[in-house]
């Protein structure tokens, strides 16, 4: 697998706030105690399990699935569509490069957990697929994989969450200063753009979404955490207090510069902020590649929507308790 090499800055780059009240600099350094602990910071020793198993394999033909969906419902000929490897894979992919080949690199070297769930974390959020409600922007489709980082196993029945900000980097469910419009206090009772699944018999999940927006202070990225002892509650929503792994994922700096471009996101007017100035994108990037792969579903426009895919490994036996913002509940 390889790695992400251009980030250079130093984590000193990123020491103001990204919200009001919220310590950039201080969750870089709750997160270096951590990451010192961790006996794996990759999965490449799960390289050969994962092709001798099968998932390999299982998981080619179900991106090719996924994709020819997403395709057929937009009307694309999928045989006319150029394919765009933005997150810079070493092997010189053309546009001749056949999706087979693409989707079987999966970004098994992942494993950048963090101890610190952010700012903006709501605990109890819905069980669903598409997270997207009213939202616009760019279409995002993920296809996330857990392993557990120990046996290379895929990890089954866990709950995976996700959550970011809209394209113009505001967090649902949350009414704070320096995100949105602090007077909206409607904002608590919305939820776009978060929630959960359980994970199937090869540890994957799959979501619709749009691309994240940013906020000031830090570049796009997406939230995510695994809760292996979480209960499902009648009124469609998840109860745990602990998780077995807190991370994000990141977005390559030119496929950003393309979504940025497209409204609503060139309607925001927070500062931006670079994947080379993000102190945590570059703390993550160290020693592991928290980038999301993928592939344009309509040409080399990311206007037709984005189909990415990514695994990460999990220690099981953890149980890190959570602190959440709010907490999202039937009523």
């Amino acid at each position: 697998m390889h790695f992400t090499t251009f980030l250079t800055s130093a984590l000193a780059a990123t020491i103001a706030s990204a919200h009001p009240g919220h310590d950039i600099a201080a969750e870089i350094r709750e997160r270096n105690a951590g990451l010192s602990q961790m006996s794996h910071r990759s999965l490449d020793h799960c390289a050969e399990e994962i092709k001798r198993s099968g998932m390999e394999a299982r998981a080619v033909a179900r991106r090719n699935e996924l994709a020819d969906k997403l395709m057929k419902e937009r009307g694309i000929d999928r045989r006319a569509t150029p394919i765009n490897t933005s997150h810079k894979s070493t092997k010189g992919y053309t546009l001749d490069t056949p999706l087979s080949t693409i989707f079987a690199t999966n970004a098994t070297c992942i494993l950048s957990p963090e101890v610190t769930e952010g700012p903006y974390y709501v605990t109890g959020e819905l069980i669903r697929s598409d997270l997207t409600e009213t939202q616009v922007g760019v279409k995002l489709h993920l296809d996330i994989q857990v392993l557990d980082v120990k046996t290379c196993k895929p990890v089954p029945g866990a709950y995976v969450e996700i959550w970011h900000t809209n394209a113009t980097g505001v967090y649902s469910g949350v009414v704070a200063n320096g995100n949105g419009n602090s007077a909206d206090k409607t904002n608590t009772k919305k939820s776009y753009l978060r929630g959960a699944q359980k994970t199937d018999t090869d540890g994957v999940v799959q979501f619709g979404t749009i691309f994240p927006g940013h906020y000031t202070g830090r570049t796009h990225h997406t939230h995510v955490l695994v809760h292996t002892n979480a209960v499902a509650l009648a009124n469609g929503t998840i109860k745990d207090t602990t998780a077995s792994h807190v991370g994000q994922f990141f977005y390559d700096q030119d496929l950003i510069t393309l979504v940025e471009k497209t409204s609503p996101y060139s309607t925001n007017k927070q500062a931006l902020t670079l994947n080379t100035k993000d102190g945590i994108l570059t703390q993550a990037s160290a020693k592991g590649d928290p980038f999301i792969n993928y592939v344009t579903l309509g040409g080399t426009s990311v206007t037709g929507g984005l189909l990415g895919w990514v695994a990460f490994g999990i220690d099981t036996t953890l149980a890190q308790k959570i602190n959440a913002a709010g907490q999202f509940t039937g009523n």
